[in-house]
C-alpha cells in the first residue's frame, strides 16, 4: 500500500484546474491581460490528454514503478501549474481593484506605474507558462502504455433510502443484540456484588463494535430503563479529565467551560448520584487506561441495575477493571450476512432479487469483504452509483483486491478509488484531521472551497451547495458518518479505518504536526494545540514554501472552547514567510491582540480564522487580501471596528462577526455583493453611516442574520429596500433596538412592517422594540416553518401577536 503516491489531491486538482483553463473566463483574463492565449490552447490540450490517462495509472502504479514515478512528476507538474494560475488570477484581481481605486485620486503618473508593473508581471508569467509546457508535455510523450479511461468527474448524487446511515439496517447481529439487551435490562451486574454492571463488546476494527454499542444505547426499552445516558469515545487517548467532561456534558446535554478533574468529577457524580445510569466507553485500547479506577470511583453513585458498556478491540482491557463476568466477543459476518448488508446499500431504491445479473458477482464480491460490516457498506455504497455488470465486474477483477499490506483494507481503498475526481481530494484532505475529531460540515466546506478543491459549478447552484453535496455523497458513502449521538449539529467523524485510508491516499501532502514527518512538499498541515504552545514545535516549519493550510485543531465554533497560548515569534516571524498560505487558522489563542502589517503579504489567503482571541483591530493591510472567501471573527469581543476599506475584499462570501463589541460597520460592507454570510448587520447613523436600505444589496443571505441598532433607521420605509422577504435562506433572524431612540413608537412600528421575513424562517427574535404593536404579518399561517420566537424588552406592547397558527412553534420565549 506504501506503494500508492497521493493521486487523490492530484485527481482533485487536474479536475478543478480544467474547469478554469477551458472557462470562457480565463480565456478572456488571459485576453485581456496580453497574456499568450495560444500558449494557453497548447497547454489546454497537453492536460487533456493527461487527464485522460490518470485513471490508468493510478491502477498501474500499484505494481509499476515507472507509473509511480511519472505520477509524482505530474503532481508537482500540475500543482505548479495551480499555483502559477493562481498567481495570474491574483495579480489581475489586484490590479482590477487598484485600478478602480486609485483612478478616484491617482494621478496619470501613478496609472502609468501601474500599467508598467503589469506588463514586467506578464512576460514573466509568458516564461513560465512556456517551461510549464515543454515539462507537461514531455510527461505527455513518455511511452508507459497508459489508456484513455472516461473521466470519473461526471456523476449524480447517489440514491438514498433510510436504510443508508440507517444503524437498525446491520445484518447478522441479532443474536448479539439480544443478549446484549437482556444484560442491560437486567438488575444484576457483572460479578454479582457491585451495583454497576459492566460489560465489553471486543473485535477488530470495521466488525461494527460502536454501531451494536449505539443501536443498544438508543433502544425505546433501554432508554426508558434508565434515567441518565452519556456517551464518551476514548480512543488511544486514555485521558480521565477529557473523558469526564464528555461524559458530563453528554449526560447533562450541557456545556461546561471548566476543566478541573476535581470539579468536573463532583458535577458528574452529582449528575449520576442514586439513578440507574448507562454509559459507553467507545474505543478503549490496551494499556491507555492507567485511570480507570478514578473512574470508578464515580460510578459507584449509581444506582443497582446501572449498566456500563466498553467496546475496545483488546480484551485486556478489560483485566484491570475486575467486574467483568465475561467478555462480548463480536466475531465477523457470515457470507451471508455480509451479502445481505452489501446488497442493502446497494439496491436502496431496488430489490436486489430484480437485478439477478448482479446478484452472483455482489456475492463474490461480498467474500472479498472478510466479514467486516464497514468493508461491506463501503462497498455497497459505491456500487449503489452505478448498477451494471461490467461495472460490477471491473470491482470484482481489481487488481487491489491482490494487495497484502494491512495497512489499508482492499475493500475501502476501492470504495475511495471509485469517488468521482474532485471528492476523492476532498476526502483526501480530511486526512488532516486526527482520529475521534469531530467534523463540522459547514466548517469543511468552506475550507474545501478555500483550497480550490471544489470546481466552481456552470450551473446556477451556488459554491457552497455544491461542496455540501460532495459532503452528502461521503456520507451516503459511509466515509464520513454522523457522531456516536446521531446529532448532524453535532458533526461528523471518521472511523478509525477510514482515517487510515485518508492518510494513505492525501501520502505526504497533508501531514499531522507531530504524527509525520516535515518535508518541503507539504500542502497542509494540521496539529492539536497546546495549552502553551513552544516556538520549537513550530520550528521544523520553516522553508515549507508550498504550505497552504495552517491549521491548528480543534476547529469548533462554540463559545465554551477553551483558550490557548501561542508564541508572538510564530504570528510575526514565521507565518509571514508562508506566502502561499490558502488557510489560516489562530482561533482560540487568547493572547493575540493584534495582527502584524505583514498580514497583507498572505496575497493568496482564502480562509481567515481569528475567533476567540483578544484581537482589537484588524491592520489595513487585511483589505489587500483580495482572494479571501471567508473571515472568522466570532467571539472578539474587544473588536471594536473593521477596516474601512472592505469592498476591496469582492470575494468575500462568509463574515462571522458575533460576539464582537462593533456599534458600527464600514459603508463600504454594502459593496460585497458575493457574502453569503453575514452574521451581523449594524445599522449607522443614517446620515452618513450604513444604512438598513443597503441590506438589499445582498440578497444571496442565508442562515443566520443578527440586524441590530435599528433605533437609527428614522423612515420606513427605508426598512422595506432591506428586502428580507426575499432572503429565503436565512433561518434565523434577530431584530435588534437598544439605547437611546431618535425615533419614535410610531416609526419603530413602521419599521417593523416592514422588516417582514420570508415565511422560510424557523426562528425569530425581537428585542428592544419600542413600538405598542406588533406587526400583522407576526403571527400569520403564512409562517408555518416557525419553530421558536423570542420577545423581549418590548416594554411599550401590553399583547402578544396572535400565535395560534403557527402550528410548528415549539419554543417561545
Amino acid at each position: 500500500m506504501a506503494t500508492i503516491v497521493g493521486e487523490a489531491l492530484l485527481a482533485a486538482s487536474l479536475e478543478v484546474l480544467m474547469e478554469k483553463i477551458v472557462s470562457g473566463e480565463f480565456v478572456d483574463l488571459f485576453r485581456s491581460t496580453k497574456l499568450d492565449v495560444a500558449l494557453l490552447e497548447k497547454l489546454k490540450i497537453t492536460m487533456l490528454s493527461l487527464q485522460a490517462v490518470l485513471h490508468d495509472a493510478e491502477e498501474k502504479q500499484i505494481t509499476n514503478p515507472a507509473v509511480k514515478q511519472w505520477l509524482e512528476m505530474l503532481h508537482d507538474a500540475v500543482f505548479e501549474a495551480d499555483d502559477l494560475f493562481d498567481e495570474i488570477n491574483t495579480e489581475a484581481l489586484r490590479s482590477k481593484v487598484e485600478a478602480e481605486y486609485e483612478t478616484r485620486t491617482a494621478t496619470a503618473q501613478v496609472l502609468k506605474t501601474l500599467s508598467s508593473r503589469f506588463k514586467s508581471f506578464n512576460k514573466k508569467v509568458n516564461s513560465k507558462l512556456q517551461i510549464l509546457f515543454e515539462r507537461l508535455e514531455h510527461l505527455r510523450n513518455q511511452n508507459l502504455g497508459l489508456k484513455e479511461r472516461g473521466s470519473s468527474s461526471v456523476w449524480h448524487i447517489s440514491p438514498t433510502s433510510s436504510v443508508v446511515g440507517d444503524e437498525s439496517s446491520i445484518c447478522g447481529r441479532d443474536d448479539d443484540k439480544k443478549k446484549l439487551k437482556e444484560f442491560l435490562l437486567s438488575e444484576d451486574s457483572s460479578d454479582g456484588r457491585s451495583k454497576i454492571g459492566v460489560i465489553s463488546i471486543v473485535g477488530m476494527g470495521g466488525l461494527g463494535k460502536t454501531t451494536l454499542a449505539k443501536i443498544l444505547y438508543n433502544d425505546s426499552n433501554v432508554k426508558r430503563k434508565f434515567e441518565a445516558r452519556g456517551w464518551a469515545h476514548v480512543s488511544k487517548d486514555f485521558d480521565v479529565c477529557t473523558i469526564t467532561k464528555t461524559l458530563l456534558e453528554s449526560v447533562t446535554s450541557e456545556k461546561t467551560t471548566t476543566n478541573d478533574l476535581n470539579g468536573l468529577q463532583v458535577q458528574l457524580q452529582q449528575s449520576l448520584r442514586d439513578k440507574k445510569f448507562l454509559l459507553v466507553l467507545d474505543d478503549i485500547w490496551y494499556g491507555r487506561y492507567v485511570g480507570w479506577n478514578n473512574l470508578n470511583d464515580i460510578f459507584n453513585v449509581g444506582e443497582m441495575g446501572s449498566k456500563i458498556i466498553i467496546t475496545t478491540r483488546d480484551e485486556r482491557v478489560a483485566l484491570p477493571m475486575q467486574t467483568f463476568l465475561s467478555v462480548h466477543r463480536l466475531r465477523s459476518l457470515e457470507k451471508e450476512d455480509c451479502w445481505s448488508l452489501l446488497a442493502r446499500h446497494a439496491f436502496v431504491t431496488s430489490n436486489y432479487q430484480q437485478r439477478s445479473n448482479l446478484e452472483k458477482i455482489g456475492r463474490e464480491i461480498a467474500k472479498k469483504c472478510d466479514g467486516l460490516p464497514l468493508a461491506a457498506i463501503a462497498l455497497g455504497g459505491f456500487l449503489r452509483t452505478k448498477l451494471s455488470q461490467d461495472y460490477w465486474n471491473d470491482v470484482l477483477k481489481s487488481s487491489i483486491w491482490e494487495l497484502t499490506d494491512d495497512e489499508v483494507q482492499p475493500a475501502l481503498l476501492l470504495s475511495y478509488r471509485h469517488l468521482p475526481a474532485p471528492i476523492k481530494g476532498c476526502f483526501a484532505y480530511c486526512s488532516i484531521f486526527p482520529k475521534n475529531s469531530i467534523i463540522e460540515k459547514k466548517m469543511v466546506v468552506q475550507l474545501w472551497i478555500a483550497e480550490g478543491l471544489v470546481p466552481k459549478p456552470k450551473i446556477e447552484k451556488s459554491w457552497e451547495k455544491e461542496a455540501e453535496e460532495y459532503f452528502d455523497e461521503l456520507v451516503s458513502r459511509s466515509l464520513l458518518r454522523q457522531n456516536s449521538t446521531g446529532d448532524e449539529e453535532m458533526g461528523f467523524e471518521m472511523h478509525d479505518l477510514i482515517n487510515d485510508l485518508a492518510m494513505v491516499v492525501s501520502s505526504s501532502y497533508c501531514i499531522r504536526l507531530g504524527e509525520q514527518k516535515t518535508h518541503k512538499k507539504v500542502r497542509h498541515l494540521s496539529y492539536n494545540k497546546g495549552k502553551y504552545e513552544s516556538y520549537d514545535k513550530f520550528e521544523k516549519l520553516h522553508g515549507l514554501k508550498c504550505l497552504q493550510t495552517f491549521l491548528p485543531l480543534p476547529l469548533q465554533r462554540r463559545s465554551w472552547s477553551p483558550y490557548y497560548f501561542v508564541p508572538g515569534r510564530l504570528i510575526c516571524d514565521l507565518l509571514p514567510q508562508m506566502t502561499q498560505l490558502h488557510v489560516l487558522s489562530l482561533s482560540n489563542y487568547k493572547n493575540i491582540t493584534e495582527f502584524p502589517n505583514s498580514i497583507g503579504n498572505l496575497i493568496y489567503l482564502r480562509y481567515l480564522n481569528l475567533s476567540h482571541t483578544e484581537i482589537r483591530m484588524l491592520p489595513a493591510e487585511t483589505c489587500k487580501l483580495y482572494n479571501l472567501q471567508t473571515l472568522l471573527l466570532s467571539d472578539c469581543n474587544r473588536l471594536t471596528e473593521l477596516p474601512k476599506d472592505m469592498a476591496k475584499l469582492m470575494n468575500l462570501r462568509h463574515l462571522d462577526i458575533r460576539g464582537t463589541r462593533l456599534k458600527e460597520m464600514p459603508v463600504q460592507i454594502s459593496r460585497l455583493e458575493n457574502l453569503q454570510t453575514l452574521s451581523d448587520f449594524v445599522v449607522g447613523i443614517q446620515d452618513d453611516g450604513l444604512k438598513i436600505s443597503d441590506l438589499g444589496k445582498h440578497s444571496h443571505l442565508r442562515e443566520n442574520l443578527t440586524i441590530s441598532q435599528l433605533q437609527n433607521v428614522t423612515d420606513s420605509s427605508h426598512a422595506s429596500q432591506a428586502n428580507l422577504v426575499m432572503k429565503k435562506q436565512i433561518d434565523e433572524l434577530v431584530l435588534q433596538w437598544s439605547g437611546t431612540s431618535p425615533s419614535n413608537s410610531q416609526i419603530q412600528s413602521g419599521v417593523l412592517e416592514q422588516l417582514q421575513p420570508s415565511t422560510n424562517l424557523k426562528s425569530l427574535t425581537i428585542n428592544g422594540y419600542g413600538g405598542n404593536n406588533f406587526p400583522n404579518w407576526l403571527g400569520s399561517s403564512l409562517f408555518g416553518n416557525m419553530v421558536c420566537l423570542r420577545i423581549s424588552h418590548c416594554e411599550n406592547c401590553l399583547v402578544l401577536p396572535p400565535l395560534g397558527q403557527l402550528g410548528n412553534l415549539k419554543a417561545l420565549y
